[in-house]
């Protein structure tokens, strides 16, 4: 029987923990949770399961390795983890440290890769299992699975794929681990180089109009619910734009960006730097006219 430590956050998390506690062969010794905000559904399993839940502002002092070190455990398991771990924490478990990341590393490594693989276009994300070091998501690769994106997907789609998707790829990756026979690859020997994706913040979801259609209705889908939505102004009046129609036979010419070229049929068509989009879904005001502009 493999010992589990999980360091876990939110939904990323949860169907992760369903999966292994259904494994008989799995044990979780505790289950540490995100100092600031511990997650009540994990919270609520540890109980119901009788597994130690804990939180701690600083995993990797003194006070919390020897915490931990009791528990003798043959893995650490991080799922969407809000703290780094340093050299002493990673190599205490048998195994080591690994960590599952829903982004195809090398490339996509950091925060909110949903998003970002949504703003650039990207036909598939991945999901990665590696070996935790003391950078940041640039640990050997044991495990990693890309799966298909289509203009018909949205933020909120490619997260509920991604928490099934997170939940399978780390069990697999685990028992590989347990059976001994886990891949190891260095990200270099993939590429030399990666990208890192900075945590998106409030303000960055102003819509900027001037950009070809393509990349708008790319940027509406990739910030749209759960997320917080695209953001733009029609006079002082902030508008919410939750759905734009990208039209690949739009004519292309010039004109002003921003501005609202036809009303009706569900929506309105908004200039864009090359062509125009149609708005599907938007709330904050009570109608559109021709000829508005949003800026």
């Amino acid at each position: 029987m493999s010992r589990i430590g999980y360091f876990a956050d939110g939904p990323w998390a949860h169907q992760a923990l369903v999966r292994m506690l259904d494994d008989p062969s799995i044990s979780i010794a505790f289950i540490c949770a995100r100092n600031d905000n511990p997650d009540p559904v994990l919270r609520q399993k540890a109980a119901s399961q009788g597994i130690d839940f804990v939180v701690h502002p600083n995993i990797n002092g003194d006070e919390f390795f020897e915490r931990v070190a009791v528990y003798e455990c043959d893995l650490f398991v991080s799922m969407s983890f809000n703290q780094i771990f340093k050299a002493r924490m990673i190599d205490l478990p048998k195994l080591g440290t690994i960590n599952c990341h829903a982004g195809k590393l090398p490339f996509y490594r950091g925060r909110n890769i949903l998003n970002w693989v949504l703003i650039n276009d990207e036909d598939e994300f991945g999901i990665t299992v590696h070996h935790v070091d003391e950078g940041i998501d640039t640990g050997d690769i044991i495990l990693q699975r890309t799966f298909p994106i289509t203009d018909d997907d949205t933020y909120a789609t490619l997260l509920e794929r991604a928490y099934a998707g997170c939940a399978e790829v780390l069990y697999e990756a685990i028992k590989a681990l347990q059976a001994g026979g886990a891949d190891r690859t260095a990200q270099r020997d993939i590429h030399t180089t990666g990208f890192y994706c900075v945590v998106r913040r409030e303000g960055d979801e102003w819509l900027d109009w001037d950009q070809p259609a393509r990349d708008v209705f790319n940027f509406v889908r990739a910030i749209s619910q759960p997320g917080p939505e695209a953001r733009t102004f029609l006079g002082e009046t902030e508008v919410r734009i939750g759905r734009v129609q990208w039209m690949p036979d739009a004519p292309v010419y010039r004109g002003v960006p921003g501005s609202v070229l036809g009303v009706g049929d569900g929506g309105f068509l908004v200039k864009t730097k090359d062509s125009f989009v149609k708005v599907m879904e938007w709330s904050g005001i009570p109608r559109v006219r021709n000829g508005d502009r949003f800026r």
